[in-house]
């Protein structure tokens, strides 16, 4: 079945990063279509300016998913094994409520932090605001790293709360954001995974910048 994966621009774009990693943790094979940083979409996706946004979009034959959780959801119901979702209900429960809170949440650390996988900041201010979200993120990690054991959140198995929260360690590691011992080591079992350095190679490949995202300080 023909399946293609609409993506924005690897080097700026969180959420597209997360559905490609949901979709490769999968091992679903897909197309990528990349849309240009000139579409009103994705544009709009970029600079947090859209309510609502259709990149990514997963394309599986007939059948058309966007949003990225509802992403994930589809690729856990086609490809079960693949262990998206924790097995044991009260885990599988956990997960979706983390990734609820990554989806829905978190504005002012993707407004301070924007994703961008090129650049490299090593006295970033951080607003206080953002500070919350980023306790909060740690805390997170904390909680799901002691309480089933690592290396990735869920146990020794990827999961979609690793895909959700993969671009928040790439955001970390621009902006050098301090970090304790468990946090800077799930940062690095992240980028540490193969499909992340093929995600990195291509984002520095990217041609085009968008000037709003470049902040400088």
């Amino acid at each position: 079945m023909a399946t293609t994966l609409t993506l924005s621009s690897k080097n700026y774009s969180s959420w597209s990063l997360r559905g490609w990693l949901m979709a490769r943790f999968a091992k679903i094979k897909f197309k990528e279509e990349m849309v240009g940083p000139d579409d009103l979409d994705a544009r709009a996706e970029l600079l947090l300016l859209a309510p609502s946004v259709r990149v990514p979009r997963l394309t599986h034959g007939d059948i058309t998913v966007w949003d990225t959780l509802a992403i994930g959801e589809y690729l856990n119901e086609i490809k079960p094994d693949a262990g998206l979702l924790p097995a044991e209900a009260g885990a599988r429960a956990h997960c979706r409520s983390i990734c609820g809170e990554m989806h829905s949440g978190f504005s002012a650390l993707r407004s301070a932090l924007p994703m961008n996988l090129k650049a490299n900041f090593p006295n970033f201010p951080v607003w206080s605001q953002a500070k919350g979200d980023i306790e909060r993120v740690v805390e997170i990690w904390h909680d799901c790293l002691a309480r089933y054991g690592g290396p990735y959140l869920f146990g020794p198995r990827r999961t979609l709360a690793d895909a959700m929260y993969a671009p928040v360690a790439t955001r970390f590691l621009t902006y050098n954001v301090p970090l304790d011992e468990t946090g800077a080591a799930y940062c690095q079992t992240i980028m540490a995974m193969p499909e992340m350095a093929e995600w990195m190679a291509d984002a520095k490949l990217e041609p085009d910048d968008i000037e709003e995202l470049e902040v400088e300080f």
